[in-house]
């Protein structure tokens, strides 16, 4: 009879314990958690500086096929398609695909640039779409 009431106090957990490891897990949670949000900031950062390094020497082959960099009216895409009458000078696409930052926002391109007056800037204007800007929100060029 004694071990029949044994077995069956032992069977399970009782609520405290239960509340314990939840507790635990809790605390766990909040101390890891905070470390890994500024993971995603920065892993974006580090691709579209990597786009725009990538994007920068597009246009540098492209100047060097053209003589000449695209204008702001043929922006970025001409990296990809031909710009009309010049198929022949063309030796593109320059890039596969022109893709957005990724903030999902299209890449800035000026020439000639604010940061570098003889050629050109290119980038992305980071997590808030703006130009300019600090921390998560700064923008991310070439510059």
């Amino acid at each position: 009879m004694k071990t029949r009431s044994l077995r069956r106090r032992s069977a399970g957990f009782t609520l405290l314990e239960i509340m314990v490891v939840v507790i635990i897990i809790g605390v766990l949670a909040a101390t890891i958690i905070p470390q890994f949000m500024g993971t995603t900031h920065d892993a974006k950062v580090s691709a579209a500086k990597a786009d725009v390094s990538q994007l920068e020497n597009a246009l540098e082959r492209f100047n060097l096929h053209m003589d000449r960099y695209p204008t702001m009216d043929e922006g970025l895409k001409v990296l990809v398609e031909a710009p009309t009458g010049e198929d022949k000078k063309w030796r593109g696409p320059y890039i596969k695909l022109l893709r957005p930052d990724p903030w999902g926002n299209p890449y800035q391109y000026r020439v000639p640039g604010i940061h570098h007056a003889t050629t050109f800037d290119v980038w992305s204007r980071g997590a808030d779409g703006q130009d300019g800007g600090d921390g998560p929100n700064a923008d991310v060029g070439n510059w």
